[in-house]
């Protein structure tokens, strides 16, 4: 059985190398985290009770996958020389040191939640597994061909299409600016004493067996599945570069990069006119749209057909859908990625309008036009509610923060919360975006004791790397809890050294993707992005709306 947070938790380990500006460090189990109750939405007074309590779903959470194309000629990791200017805040970084080894660690993730013998309060089986978009990075249809195969199980290519590696980490690529493993490092042992790990890209590439996740699982369409590095618009010339077999590596002298952010935004291929060299041309390397997306969900012969994705969603070319393949409980998830650009999110009228219309038809009243509640002749049902984006990344303004991105009666955060509040069978809103594990209470602003819990998960691409498990709990005294666990999965604390015959075993690639993950200066061990302790194992208490 695979042991969650409860049992115990990574820490910082012993310091493995030191380096000028940080050390690097190995990765500790210490004591696990018991789960915290929070009250706020039902009243400090409120015990959990002793008996009666019945199980009413368990489902998984997991965000944030950014399965990349390592070695795509459209990734702009070049960048990075400029991780010191203002203007090119937004826009950096484009590279993470783990990213080649990330398919090794999202297979690890799905052996931990297949190998749950149950939940961890009631013991009942996991249901689904919940996905909130990003699963992918450059908006590629390579790259969404590895997320599926990895979720579908089999040989695996990681490398996208290539077979071997073929980018800004390998030995004698410009710019000392990435971890170089099969060197000494480079800078970045200088730096952040990364280690040498000879022969590390050539084992990251190799086709490995998945396993497959054994459950259903729902997709979500994020930023990244539509925009470049989720923020650019994929342009026909930016199209060509892609298919090309050469890769930019610098920015042109004399781009002027006051408006940066605009430019990548609508102009991406303004930064590939400069120096390129030779890259391996991959077949499949070419952009999707939200309809590709979609059919590519609906070809898969994954359970359930589409993945939560419809026909309607292929024909009308929209991706929000609702679920009901758990027991009282529906499923609404959202499409909140403005394909117009920019890595913010919003909600159009039409698709708030779709919304309402669904939670009406699990909800026995509805808000009638003087406030009073209006008997539906529908059943009663729970709402969980699926979207990439969550309330601090919701936002009317366009990608550049001026103008309504679409339309005077798109709905931010705000709007969306309000529309939210007038459903009280609404008790669960999942999603990602940030990278950050954080939970928030949204009481209702007229009427006490009624309210929503907002739940972010960290992303599987950085450090902590964990899923989510969620038991929603009928308490049997007018309350409903949703008891939250996070998962680590279960390779190893510390990997194998590189001089272990081991070390290239997908188990030992997913343990250093973790441990390398922790060690990133600006979203590691001392970042915000695992949250807080109340964050991550929390009972959250919220008044049964039926």
């Amino acid at each position: 059985m695979s042991r969650t947070t409860l049992d115990r938790v990574l820490a910082a380990g012993p310091v493995l190398h030191r380096g000028r500006d940080g050390d690097y460090r190995a990765l500790a189990w210490t004591a696990g985290e018991p789960h915290r109750v929070r009250r706020e939405l039902v009243g400090r007074a409120w015990e959990p009770p002793r008996r009666g309590v019945r199980a009413l779903a368990c489902l998984a959470h997991v965000t944030d996958l950014q399965l990349a194309d390592v070695c795509s000629p459209a990734r702009f990791e070049f960048f990075h020389r400029f991780e010191a200017d203002p203007r090119m805040r937004a826009l950096v970084p484009m590279h993470r040191p783990q990213e080649a080894l990330t398919a090794h660690a999202v297979d690890a993730l799905v052996r931990t939640l297949n190998g749950l013998a149950g939940a961890p309060r009631t013991g009942e089986p996991l249901q689904v597994v919940v996905t909130t978009g990003d699963a992918i990075d450059n908006a590629q249809w390579n790259e969404l061909e590895l997320f599926l195969a990895v979720l579908r199980g089999g040989a695996v290519s990681p490398g996208a299409g290539l077979t071997a590696y073929d980018g800004v980490q390998a030995s004698g690529w410009p710019h000392d600016l990435f971890w170089r493993p099969d060197d000494d490092g480079g800078l970045y042992r200088e730096r952040f004493g990364f280690p040498a790990r000879p022969g590390l890209l050539e084992a990251a590439f190799a086709a490995f067996p998945a396993e497959g996740l054994q459950v259903p699982w729902l997709g979500c369409h994020g930023n990244h599945e539509a925009l470049i590095q989720g923020v650019g618009v994929p342009t026909p010339a930016l199209a060509e570069v892609l298919g090309a077999g050469r890769k930019p590596v610098d920015v042109d002298p004399g781009l002027a990069l006051d408006d940066a952010l605009a430019l990548f935004t609508h102009s991406s291929e303004v930064f590939t006119t400069a120096v390129s060299r030779p890259v391996t041309p991959v077949a499949d390397r070419r952009f999707i749209d939200r309809r590709s997306f979609v059919a590519a969900h609906l070809a898969d012969p994954g359970q359930p057909a589409g993945h939560g994705f419809t026909e309607d969603n292929l024909r009308e070319g929209t991706a929000h859908y609702a679920w009901d393949g758990v027991p009282g409980v529906r499923v609404v998830c959202l499409d909140t990625t403005r394909v117009t650009g920019g890595a913010a999110g919003s909600v159009d009228a039409a698709q708030a309008r779709w919304l309402e219309e669904r939670l009406r038809e699990v909800s026995s009243s509805a808000p009638g036009p003087d406030g009073t509640r209006v008997a539906t002749g529908n059943a009663d049902r729970l709402v969980v509610l699926l979207s990439h984006h969550g309330s601090s990344t919701l936002t009317r303004s366009d990608a550049l923060g001026g103008r309504p991105a679409a339309g005077d009666d798109a709905l931010g955060a705000p709007e969306l919360l309000r529309l939210l509040h007038r459903w009280p069978n609404v008790v669960l809103w999942l999603n990602g975006h940030t990278h950050v594990s954080e939970v928030r209470a949204w009481a209702h602003p007229s009427e006490p004791g009624r309210g929503l819990w907002e739940v972010a998960t960290c992303a599987v691409v950085d450090w902590p790397g964990q899923a989510r498990l969620v038991e929603v709990l009928d308490n049997g005294d007018g309350t409903l809890s949703l008891v939250c666990t996070m998962v680590d999965h279960g390779s190893p604390a510390r990997p194998p050294g590189a001089a272990d015959p081991a070390a290239g075993e997908p188990a030992a690639l997913a343990a250093l993707h973790r441990e390398l993950s922790a060690n990133v200066p600006w979203a590691g061990l001392g970042s915000p992005l695992a949250g807080t302790p109340a964050d991550r194992n929390v009972e959250l208490v919220v008044r049964a709306p039926f």
